[in-house]
């Protein structure tokens, strides 16, 4: 257990209360719809991983941020190359969403050989194709907590791409935008 579940824990205990088991914790937090992103790295760290634990932070200066696990191979390439990507996905994009969250693909350049993008002129990072807008930042701040790193980037170019509904990720499941009534 690391420092920042050992106090959580301890704040727990102090309160009267059992932590809040894992498990329980992802089932509350799977009813809680998020978008769907594929953080990317270039250069010699080239790697891609789909991500929902994203949030913009700051408009000025404009900021977002990322969660990555510390086992997470983008924890190590995020850190490593200090620029990255954020793509957001279109419903369409279910299929791209799918292979970057694949722990088992093979790594490296061979990860992006069905997969249509261009280096982000800022950041070398992998722009993909079609995605409804993407972000291209520079790694400003990382703090550790529990088993994930926040990292949080200062926004040096922003764009908008592909048309139609962004995808969605809820209770376990892809998903798009349900249509007003």
């Amino acid at each position: 257990m690391n420092s920042a579940s050992a106090e959580l824990e301890h704040a727990a205990v102090r309160s009267g209360h059992e932590p809040v088991r894992p498990d329980r914790l992802r089932g509350v937090m799977s009813r809680f719809a998020t978008g769907v992103t594929v953080l990317t790295v270039g250069g010699e760290h080239l790697h891609a991983m789909t991500a929902n634990a994203f949030s913009s932070v700051s408009l000025d200066p404009p900021s977002v941020l990322c969660s990555v696990g510390h086992s997470a191979v983008m924890h190590g390439a995020l850190t490593g190359a200090g620029r990255f990507a954020v793509n957001i996905l279109g419903a369409h994009q279910e299929p791209i969403a799918r292979h970057f969250a694949d722990k088992s693909r093979t790594l490296g350049a061979a990860q992006f050989e069905r997969v249509d993008w261009r280096s982000g002129e800022h950041t070398g990072a992998p722009l993909l194709d079609d995605s409804v807008a993407w972000l291209e930042c520079e790694l400003t701040e990382s703090h550790a907590f529990g088993d994930h790193t926040i990292f949080i980037g200062t926004v040096l170019a922003a764009g908008e791409g592909g048309t139609g509904d962004e995808l969605l990720f809820v209770n376990g499941r892809f998903g798009k935008p349900a249509t007003g009534s």
